[in-house]
């Protein structure tokens, strides 16, 4: 832990603590008032209401300690209060707050662009444009994308996961609950092929061979809607919400060189894996994967709203002034949280503090993966890791198991997330700034509620 991330870490005990059942009193009061206020379609994990966090613990205001596998989502990768992000903010907010960047200038949102134009993958010339949520990178990468092309089509994927918007929502693959009442959705020249998941792909006996056939299809509906209606192909190089999926190696590289064959941009979401996450700064690295425009988003802000298309600069070019933008776009609140962000991850390694997380996560948890007895995988890369749950002996989803996890993690005080296309999918996000005793007794209480659960999980064949 390097002396900024103990510094934060200081005034936050590292260690799990319940003072109270989870939630507590407190928590319970306001989350009264919170039913009272807000509407049920605002769902909620764990229902504690925080009142600080540091390092890799959250404290709730009944002065529980929760170990956070999550980060909000991926977000607070360099912890949720750490010193170099805190004084920057607020060393801003001294100055001003916000401007808007289409109307006058500051020097953050350029800083930004250039950090990122020269460390996402590809050595080509590029530029950026800033935004604020992960869902907006990506909406405006598609726009960017019809503009240079002429075309209107976007090819997505099973299992996928864009965001909440309603484009977005039909560039998303999963329904419930996401698209749940809030149709029709925008689906016109939205297409979808199939991602190559090898735990479930159909009767394929290699990584090799699932490529090959995910490959096989995507030619096979280029062909059917015709390359020149097809702007660009939008894919997550792990994929996220749809169960922290892994393609089979060197399928992310060929599926690129067949797009460019057909004049079809190519963006890869690094919405959730990016910023060090999985061991490298982008996901893509892992498959030498080059995108022609890269969305960020999540850690990009160290918990400050913000979002990036960067990408080949004669295709961002494509759109013409004013084009581009948004009120809050690239608020300078958040840039320079973003600034120190690059500053962190890069003198405290993150990126390589993921990869020790991967080995201590792997050796926890990777002798739990027995099919027999319900756990089917454990999969991802570096601190972007997942367990997926199936009834023993099969491989037929087990939401069930998914939820009494981590509702067994939740009361003993840790913060687990359920994802997967099927809701059966632990995923675990720590911050990549966590302490390793700390993480150590989380994945000894979520690998005891493995061993709790997921055996004892209906055998295929047998009936709830």
């Amino acid at each position: 832990m390097s002396n900024d991330t103990a510094t934060a870490a200081a005034a936050v005990p590292q260690t799990r603590h319940l003072q109270t059942a989870i939630p507590g009193p407190k928590s319970l009061a306001l989350q009264a008032d919170r039913d009272a206020a807000l509407p049920d379609g605002l769902g909620r994990t764990l229902p504690v209401f925080v009142d600080r966090m540091a390092g890799g613990i959250i404290v709730d205001v009944d002065g529980n300690r929760i170990v956070d596998l999550a980060s909000g989502i991926a977000v607070t990768s360099v912890g949720a209060s750490h010193p170099e992000v805190v004084r920057r903010v607020a060393e801003q907010a001294q100055r001003f707050t916000h401007t808007c960047f289409l109307v006058t200038q500051y020097e953050g949102y350029v800083r930004v662009a250039e950090w990122l134009n020269a460390h996402t993958p590809g050595d080509f010339a590029k530029t950026t444009a800033l935004f604020s949520t992960g869902a907006e990178a990506v909406e405006n990468a598609v726009k960017i994308a019809r503009a240079a092309t002429g075309r209107p089509g976007v090819v997505v994927f099973s299992n996928a996961y864009h965001g909440r918007t309603l484009f977005t929502l039909a560039m998303t693959a999963k329904d419930t609950p996401y698209k749940t009442g809030f149709g029709p959705l925008p689906t016109d020249h939205v297409y979808r092929a199939p991602f190559p998941d090898l735990v479930r792909w159909p009767e394929t006996p290699s990584p090799e061979e699932a490529a090959d056939e995910a490959l096989q299809a995507f030619e096979d509906l280029v062909a059917e809607v015709g390359a020149e209606q097809l702007a660009c192909v939008v894919i997550e190089p792990i994929q996220g919400e749809g169960g922290f999926i892994v393609p089979p190696d060197g399928y992310l590289l060929r599926l690129a060189e067949a797009a460019r064959r057909h004049g079809i941009i190519v963006v890869g979401d690094e919405v959730q894996a990016g910023l060090g996450r999985t061991g490298t700064l982008f996901a893509s690295e892992h498959d030498s994967f080059v995108p022609d425009l890269v969305c960020t988003a999540k850690a990009l802000g160290g918990g400050l709203p913000l979002s990036a298309v960067t990408g080949r600069s004669e295709i961002m070019a494509a759109v013409p002034p004013g084009g581009l933008g948004g009120t809050y776009a690239g608020n300078p609140l958040a840039c320079e949280a973003a600034l120190a962000v690059f500053d962190i991850l890069e003198r405290e390694d993150l990126p390589g503090r993921a990869r020790a997380i991967e080995q201590r996560v792997l050796t926890a948890l990777g002798p739990l993966v027995d099919i027999d007895h319900g756990v089917a995988q454990l999969r991802g890369r570096g601190a972007m890791l997942a367990v997926e749950f199936v009834r023993p002996g099969s491989l037929e989803p087990a939401p069930a198991t998914a939820v009494a996890v981590a509702r067994t993690c939740h009361e003993q005080g840790v913060l687990v997330l359920v994802c997967g296309t099927f809701g059966n999918v632990i995923r675990l996000l720590p911050p990549l700034v966590i302490d390793d005793d700390l993480l150590n007794d989380a994945l000894d209480v979520l690998a005891d509620a493995v061993r709790q659960h997921a055996a004892a999980a209906d055998p295929v064949g047998v009936s709830s």
